[in-house]
C-alpha cells in the first residue's frame, strides 16, 4: 500500500485521467465552448506528459492559467459565484490539478473534485442518461480511489469488480436515505436562486409565427392522469392564459387581479360534477398551470385571475404535479364588466382594410353578435385555408395577407385574424393560448401533451351566454382536432415524434416516455407529500421529521450490523496462482478431462494429458508454472501473467 506521500504510477495515472475525464464528459452540455477546449487540453496535456516522462509545469505557469481561466469565467457569466460560474471553475480547477500531480495526495485531490463535479450535473440535468452516464462515472471514480489504495498490479476487472460491490451494498442505505430522510419543499436538485433556466413552453406574447415554431418540438409540456374517461378530442382544450392586448402585431396577455377562488359560481358543480384529472407539467418557468376548460377548482398554492387563468405563486422552475378538475360545459363571463368589455373591442386605428370591410358587413347585414360569429366560422369554411408549419411572410396588413391572398398559416393565424375580425364586428373577442389534443401512451396509461400539441383559439362574448369557445382552425382544417398536428399538416412537416406512420419508432417513444416518467414521479417528484403518502402505506400515520430520524437511525444500524457480520466472516483465502488453477481445472473439464480436483497438480497434469494427448504439452506447462508460482516461491507478476496467457490458450 501507498504512502500518502509516495510517487504515483503509471496505472494510478491512467485511473485518475478516467475519473477526470467521465466526470467532466457528461458537463460538456452546460460549459460555454472555451472552457471544454481549456479543460480537455489540460487532460492531454497531462496525458502526453505522463506518457513520455516529461517534467511537471512549473508553478508560476499553472498560477497563470489558473488566473486567466477565472478572469474568462467572470468574462463569460459576470461573477465568479453561483451554479453556472462554480461549476466553470471546478471543471478547469481539475484540469489543471492533473498537471501539479506529484503524490497520492494530489490524487485524492483529483478524486473528491471528480466526486463534486458528479454532485453539480445533477443540478443541470436529471434525466434517466444523466443519472446512466454519473453512475458509470462514480464506479470509475471510487475504482481510481481503489487503485490509489491498492499495489500496483491489481488487475482493472479487479478494481472495477469492487467498485461495483461497493455501490451494491451501499445500495439499501441509499434506499433508506431516500425514503426517510426529512424531505424540503422543492426539486429533489434544484438552485432556487438559477431563476433564467432553459425552457419551452407558451409565452406571454403571440405573433405570427410563434405558434409555429414552438409547435416543431417535440419535448413533452405536460402529463395527465385521468381518473375516469378520457374526454373525446374536441373537448381535450388544454387552457392556460388569455390575450386580451392587441397592437396591430401581437397579441398580448394583460395582467389581471388575483384570488384564491374563481371568478365565477362552482358551488353547484364540486362535490358532483366534472372530470377529475391530475397534471405533471414540466418546468417552464412560467406561472400559467394548464387546466380543461372550464376549472372549478383552484391546486394549494395557486391562484386564478379574473379570466379564469390557473397561476402557480412563483414561476414553475422544477416538475410540478397538482389535482385539477373541470366542467366541460360550464360557461362563464356573463356578468362581465363594460371595462373588460371595451379592452376585448379594443383595435388600432388602421391597418387591414379588407377585414375591416368585410366585419362592417356582417355588422350591417346581422344585428346580434351570435348570428356575426355564425358569419365568421361559415366564412373561414368557405376560404379554403391551409393549415402549415412553416407560413410564408406577411405584409403590414398581416391579416388580410393571411386571409386572401397567401390563404396559409398557423393557428395563430386563423386566431388572430378571427378575433380581428369579430372585433371589427363590434364582437368582444380575445385569444386563448394553450394546447389541444394529446396521446394516450398505452404503456403507463398516461395522457401526453407535447409542444407540438400548442394551439391558440378565440372566446367571443355575447351577451346572455359571456365568453363562448371558437376556434377558426377546427372551422377551417377539421382534421387539427380529430387527428392531432402530424393529420392536419401531413408527415414532411410534423415532427418526427409527431409522426405515426413508423410503428416502431411509435412504440419506442412510448416506451422512452413511460420510463422517463415513472422516474420523474417515482425518484424526482418524490416530494414531501408523497413522501408522507408512502410512509402511511407503510403504517406510519402522520409521521414528523423526529420519527423519520429515529427510524432512519434504526434501519441503518441494522444494515451495518448485517454488513460488518458478513465482510467478518471467516472465509478460506485464495491466492492468485491457485485460483488460476482451478480456472484451468474448469477449463479442462469442459474438454472432457475426467479427474477429481483434489489430486496434486503433477498427477492431475498427466491423468489430463493422458486424456487430451493433442494438448499434453499446453497441460504439462500450465502444471510446471502453478508449481512454480505455488511452492518454489516463484510468485513474480511476469509468472503470473504467463500463467495466465498459458491457460488463455486452452479452447
Amino acid at each position: 500500500m501507498n504512502k500518502s506521500g509516495s510517487a504515483l504510477t503509471l496505472t494510478q495515472h491512467g485511473w485518475l485521467f478516467a475519473a477526470a475525464m467521465t466526470a467532466l464528459l457528461p458537463l460538456l452540455p452546460w460549459l460555454p465552448g472555451w472552457l471544454i477546449a481549456a479543460a480537455l487540453a489540460g487532460l492531454v496535456w497531462h496525458a502526453w506528459r505522463v506518457r513520455r516522462g516529461a517534467r511537471l509545469p512549473s508553478r508560476w505557469l499553472l498560477a497563470i492559467f489558473a488566473v486567466a481561466a477565472c478572469a474568462g469565467v467572470h468574462w463569460q457569466y459576470h461573477r465568479l459565484f453561483g451554479r453556472d460560474p462554480g461549476l466553470a471553475l471546478l471543471a478547469i480547477f481539475l484540469s489543471l490539478k492533473l498537471l501539479e500531480m506529484r503524490s497520492q495526495r494530489d490524487g485524492m485531490t483529483v478524486v473528491l473534485l471528480s466526486f463534486f463535479l458528479l454532485l453539480a450535473g445533477f443540478f443541470f440535468d436529471q434525466r434517466i442518461p444523466a443519472a446512466f452516464a454519473s453512475l458509470i462515472a462514480l464506479i470509475v471514480t471510487i475504482g481510481t480511489l481503489i487503485a490509489l489504495q491498492s499495489g500496483p498490479m491489481r488487475p482493472i476487472r479487479k478494481i472495477l469488480r469492487t467498485s461495483a460491490s461497493l455501490l451494491l451494498q451501499a445500495l439499501p442505505f441509499m434506499l433508506v436515505l431516500f425514503l426517510l430522510f426529512p424531505r424540503v419543499q422543492g426539486p429533489l436538485w434544484g438552485m432556487p436562486q438559477d431563476a433564467t433556466i432553459q425552457s419551452t413552453g407558451l409565452s406571454d406574447t403571440i405573433t405570427p409565427g410563434s405558434i409555429s415554431r414552438l409547435a416543431q418540438s417535440d419535448a413533452i409540456a405536460f402529463r395527465v392522469q385521468f381518473k375516469g374517461d378520457i374526454p373525446p378530442p374536441e373537448e381535450q382544450y388544454w387552457r392556460t392564459l388569455t390575450l386580451s392586448n392587441y397592437d396591430g402585431a401581437r397579441w398580448a396577455y394583460r395582467p389581471l387581479p388575483e384570488r384564491t377562488a374563481l371568478p365565477y359560481p362552482t358551488d353547484g358543480f364540486v362535490n358532483n360534477v366534472g372530470i377529475d384529472y391530475a397534471v405533471t407539467l414540466e418546468a417552464n418557468n412560467q406561472r400559467w398551470l394548464p387546466t380543461l376548460d372550464t376549472p372549478i377548482q383552484i391546486p394549494p398554492d395557486a391562484k386564478a385571475n379574473a379570466d379564469g387563468v390557473i397561476l402557480a405563486s412563483q414561476p414553475v422552475r422544477a416538475r410540478l404535479r397538482y389535482d385539477m378538475r373541470s366542467h366541460l360545459s360550464l360557461q362563464t363571463g356573463a356578468q362581465e364588466s363594460p371595462q373588460r368589455l371595451a379592452a376585448a373591442l379594443r383595435l388600432p386605428d388602421n391597418g387591414n382594410p379588407r377585414t375591416r370591410a368585410l366585419a362592417a358587413e356582417w355588422k350591417q347585414r346581422y344585428t346580434n353578435d351570435a348570428d356575426i360569429l355564425q358569419a365568421a366560422e361559415a366564412f373561414f369554411q368557405k376560404q379554403q385555408l391551409s393549415y402549415t408549419l412553416n407560413p410564408p411572410p406577411m405584409n403590414e396588413n398581416a391579416i388580410d395577407t393571411f386571409l386572401f391572398d397567401e390563404k396559409r398559416g398557423f393557428c395563430e393565424h386563423f386566431a388572430s385574424a378571427f378575433a380581428f375580425a369579430l372585433r371589427a364586428a363590434g364582437v368582444p373577442a380575445r385569444l386563448v393560448g394553450g394546447y389541444q389534443g394529446g396521446e394516450l401512451n398505452p404503456v403507463d396509461g398516461y395522457f401526453t401533451v407535447h409542444q407540438y400539441d400548442a394551439h391558440v383559439w378565440v372566446e367571443a362574448w355575447l351577451n346572455g351566454r359571456g365568453w363562448v369557445r371558437t376556434d377558426p382552425t377546427a372551422d377551417s382544417v377539421p382534421g387539427r382536432i380529430a387527428g392531432g398536428l402530424e393529420r392536419a399538416v401531413g408527415d414532411s412537416e410534423a415532427p418526427l415524434f409527431a409522426r405515426r406512420d413508423n410503428i416502431w419508432l411509435r412504440d419506442l417513444r412510448y416506451r422512452l416516455d413511460a420510463a422517463t416518467n415513472l422516474w420523474n414521479q417515482t425518484v424526482l417528484g418524490f416530494n414531501p407529500q408523497r413522501q408522507r403518502d408512502v410512509l402511511a402505506g407503510l403504517g406510519m400515520r402522520d409521521p414528523d421529521w423526529n420519527t423519520m430520524v429515529i427510524w432512519l437511525a434504526a434501519l441503518c444500524g441494522v444494515m451495518i450490523a448485517i454488513l460488518l457480520a458478513f465482510v467478518m466472516r471467516p472465509r478460506r483465502q485464495i491466492d492468485a496462482a491457485q485460483n488460476l488453477w482451478h480456472r484451468a481445472q474448469r477449463r479442462l473439464k469442459k474438454l472432457g478431462v475426467d479427474a477429481p480436483i483434489w489430486m496434486g497438480p503433477q498427477a492431475y497434469a498427466e491423468h489430463a494429458a493422458a486424456q487430451l494427448p493433442q494438448h499434453a504439452a499446453a497441460i504439462h506447462a500450465i502444471a510446471d508454472n502453478y508449481i512454480a508460482l505455488r511452492y518454489a516461491n516463484n510468485n513474480t507478476p511476469q509468472q503470473i501473467r504467463m500463467l495466465r496467457d498459458l491457460i488463455s490458450r486452452l479452447p
